[in-house]
């Protein structure tokens, strides 16, 4: 989250040429000849069909279903993984792992790999079904999420494969165009709280054809009953806000119309061209119906008259 508009080269960049952006990620290498039993029954996804330097989002949950991180696995030989998420959680990845290891013959550890992302409608898929460039690392791995695509460049000698005429893009744009896709991120939509179907995870995230693995039962049940969660993400758009008001969404309370029901919370927030207004990611009610009108305040006792009106509506925000 940035206060301040994104440069417009930047966000063009990443929308309809060739954006750059360098992505705070940590990333944590599982090796070893029970590596893939192992994730297998760690992880929401099934990874065995994964060829090296293939890769796939997934869940790390608790027993109880809840969160522990939101993955990106990568397949990078025979017996050897590599998994990223944002940065600051990559402790917490080992931790979780190194907890139901056992006797488990693998290895797990904290890399120091970087990530370029590159956006933009002028941005090739790379290597068929993400393949990394020759034998190792820089692997070169597609995206695709709500009309944002591209490919990141993960692993050691990333800036070597950057494509000349890229454009480097500035943190303000590419927040906004992660709150305009719905892209939801540690430590602000997602958390220890976060129940998957809540932050439209599973679909991408989880198989149902697989063998068990850690906090299947909670993710297997909601589905059972149709993925109905209290509250769900949603895009809100704030349109009497200006450029430099997007910080004093993040956090805010929302309210329905009438001021007399608390609804949900916003949870990240930037000014997004891709609207003309300022954007924010919120968690809602399931009560509430989308499209609908909303009002908003920094904090829980902003008295009724001094709320302001805003959108909300299904994701993404923007196309």
């Amino acid at each position: 989250m940035t206060a301040r508009a994104p440069e417009p080269e930047g966000y063009e960049a990443l929308r309809h040429g060739v954006g750059a952006y360098r992505v705070a990620v940590d990333t944590v290498s599982v090796a070893g000849r029970d590596a893939t039993a192992y994730l297998q029954g760690q992880l929401s996804q099934d990874i065995s069909p994964l060829e090296i330097g293939g890769c796939a989002p997934a869940l790390l949950l608790e027993p109880d279903g809840k969160l522990s991180a939101f993955v990106r696995v990568t397949r990078t030989s025979d017996d050897a993984y590599v998994l990223d998420t944002d940065a600051g959680f990559g402790d917490a990845v080992v931790a979780r792992l190194q907890r139901f290891k056992l006797r488990t013959k693998v290895a797990i550890e904290g890399l120091d790999w970087p990530c370029i992302a590159l956006r933009g409608e002028r941005v090739g898929g790379g290597p068929a079904g993400g393949a990394s460039h020759g034998a190792g690392p820089p692997f070169v791995l597609p995206v695709d999420w709500n009309g944002v695509r591209g490919v990141d460049l993960l692993g050691p000698g990333a800036d070597a494969l950057v494509p000349a005429d890229a454009s480097w893009c500035d943190a303000a744009a590419w927040e906004a165009l992660r709150v305009e896709a719905g892209i939801p991120k540690m430590g602000a939509e997602l958390d220890s709280r976060t129940i998957a179907a809540e932050a439209h995870l599973v679909e991408r995230t989880v198989s149902f054809t697989k063998g068990c693995y850690t906090g299947q039962e909670l993710v297997a049940r909601l589905d059972a009953r149709g993925s109905r969660v209290p509250r769900r993400l949603c895009g809100i758009i704030a349109g009497d806000a200006g450029p430099g008001e997007a910080e004093e969404l993040v956090g805010a309370a929302l309210w329905t119309p009438g001021g007399d029901k608390a609804v949900g919370r916003c949870t990240s927030a930037s000014w997004c061209p891709g609207l003309g207004h300022v954007g924010a990611l919120a968690y809602l009610h399931r009560s509430v119906d989308l499209p609908s009108v909303v009002v908003w305040g920094r904090t829980e006792d902003v008295p009724a008259a001094r709320r302001r009106p805003a959108k909300a509506r299904s994701l993404p925000l923007v196309d």
